[in-house]
């Protein structure tokens, strides 16, 4: 843990509501949501980076780190993890930041969608609204491999084989092989997180929003991409790009879906002008206006 970090759990929360996050430097609010099979510990060096200029907060979600289990390792809907950040949202203050990677970038558009009025800008990497992709077209489609993902995963859970389902989730987002390579002490609690895989799934392939509620997000949007990400991420990538009606967006050329937690230095670089250059922008006359050009993708989903 960093020096000037703290670590809390919320004084005087719910059993149910109480979860616990990380806190580090002053100045305007920054929340920052986790990846599945992570937990806010993923957001040290990007905290230790911002902390000279902002507020930072990185909660961790259901079953991660301290905070509280959920009741269900099957369903859970992502406005059920947006109040459990509530308490560190509003400890925050408003107008915010939120940062958001995979899974915590989904919570993080339905937390911008919830109260819109309290968030100033966002940076997102790949976030995983499954849904969008089913409600475009049914299967199958782009997101079938995180399905067969999610399915194949359950099978080996109910085996009792959580190893092999960590391994089958772990290979999807970073390569075959990549379980393998894990030190052996980092794979036990991976394995242990991994037992909620079908309840991340149900999230994110149930979520009602329809793709038409991102374009009210009139704040500036950061979207980062991996172009070695896989066909579920670029799917979903290319229609939040082209709804989200302030975007610009950064394409890694050498990263995959799991940049954040592969290359912390990279992408939090990138992160940390973007916060910079909107909170200034916020205080200009003309505004904020996007740097980069919109990726583009071909017909099958794939970033071109």
């Amino acid at each position: 843990m960093a020096k000037a970090e703290i670590e809390h759990d919320i004084p005087g929360a719910g059993t149910i509501f109480a979860p616990s996050y990380r806190e580090a430097g002053t100045g305007s609010g920054v929340v920052c949501l986790h990846a599945n099979a992570s937990t806010s510990g993923q957001w040290r060096g990007l905290m230790d980076l911002l902390a000279p200029r902002f507020r930072v907060f990185a909660p961790d979600s259901y079953d991660a780190g301290k905070s509280p289990r959920w009741p269900s390792d099957r369903i859970i809907h992502l406005r059920d993890e947006v109040e459990l950040n509530e308490p560190v949202l509003t400890r925050a203050g408003s107008p915010l930041a939120l940062v958001g990677h995979s899974y915590g970038a989904a919570v993080a558009l339905i937390a911008a969608l919830a109260h819109p009025g309290r968030v100033r800008a966002m940076a997102l990497y790949e976030p995983t609204l499954f849904s969008l992709l089913d409600a475009e077209k049914p299967a199958p489609n782009a997101a079938d491999g995180i399905r067969n993902v999610v399915a194949e995963s359950g099978v080996a859970l109910d085996a009792g084989d959580h190893h092999a389902a960590a391994e089958r989730f772990i290979d999807y987002w970073m390569g075959r092989g990549t379980w393998t390579r894990t030190p052996a002490q980092r794979k036990a609690p991976i394995a242990a997180s991994v037992t909620n895989v079908r309840r991340w799934g149900h999230a994110l392939f149930t979520e009602p929003t329809p793709l038409k509620a991102f374009r009210s997000l009139e704040v500036p949007v950061l979207y980062m991409v991996g172009k070695r990400s896989t066909p579920s991420a670029h799917g979903v990538a290319r229609l939040l790009v082209n709804a989200l009606p302030q975007v610009e967006v950064v394409e890694f050329e050498n990263l995959g879906h799991m940049g954040p937690v592969t290359h912390p230095e990279l992408v939090n670089e990138t992160i940390g002008q973007f916060l910079e250059r909107t909170q200034r922008a916020g205080a200009a006359a003309d505004g904020w206006q996007p740097v980069c050009s919109a990726a583009s993708w071909d017909n099958e989903g794939a970033l071109v």
